[in-house]
């Protein structure tokens, strides 16, 4: 999901991230319940052609976007042929693929910043118990940011075990990994401390 906002513009860029992140809740919530086959497809088709309706090139990327999902729906289609339950495994796995395509679709038309920006007023409500809706917005914009930076360190020290061992990376790198994650913790309190704190 971090790397999924379209460089294609379509009509739902121009919509308020507010209102796509409330009618993704709507629509999941309306999803959870289907329990057939049937109805859960209906779902599915109504979602594809909301993808094609914005073009061509849209459609084919959010296609795309839903190829990390093959594995979960090859365990779920191996699990119900083995127990006989066919129909409950073609129900889940379509509720799942559309559940995760309408989630991709509010992600690849709405703006990281909006949507920290709805989650900011939605946070304000909490102000008496504590919570600083400044402070989460910038927890998540850190997080995000610093996801891939985690991924690829560890892809380098990975590589740096292989280069020295014919052994595969175990556990062993998850000590520097943690340790060069706090290292960038530290810095990153330090520069935030720098420009006034939060």
């Amino acid at each position: 999901m971090l790397t999924l906002t379209s460089p294609v513009e379509t009509r739902l860029h121009g919509l308020p991230a507010g209102l796509k992140l409330a009618a993704l809740a709507i629509a999941t919530v309306l999803l959870m319940p289907l329990g057939s086959p049937a109805s859960a497809a209906v779902a599915a088709a109504a979602t594809a052609c909301l993808y094609a309706a914005q073009g061509g090139r849209f459609a084919a990327h959010g296609l795309r976007m839903l190829r990390p999902l093959w594995p979960f729906l090859l365990v779920l289609a191996v699990w119900h042929v083995w127990t006989g339950e066919v129909a409950a495994g073609a129900t889940i796995a379509l509720k799942l693929t559309t559940a995760v395509a309408l989630a991709n679709l509010v992600t690849m038309t709405t703006r990281l910043d909006a949507m920290i920006a709805v989650l900011e007023r939605l946070a304000r409500p909490f102000r008496h118990l504590g919570l600083q809706p400044h402070v989460l917005a910038v927890s998540i914009a850190l997080v995000i940011r610093f996801t891939p930076v985690l991924l690829a360190r560890a892809e380098r020290l990975a590589e740096a075990w292989r280069a020295r061992s014919p052994r595969r990376p175990t556990w062993r790198i998850v000590v520097p990994l943690a340790l060069g994650a706090l290292d960038d913790a530290e810095q990153v309190a330090e520069a935030i401390r720098a420009r006034g704190g939060l």
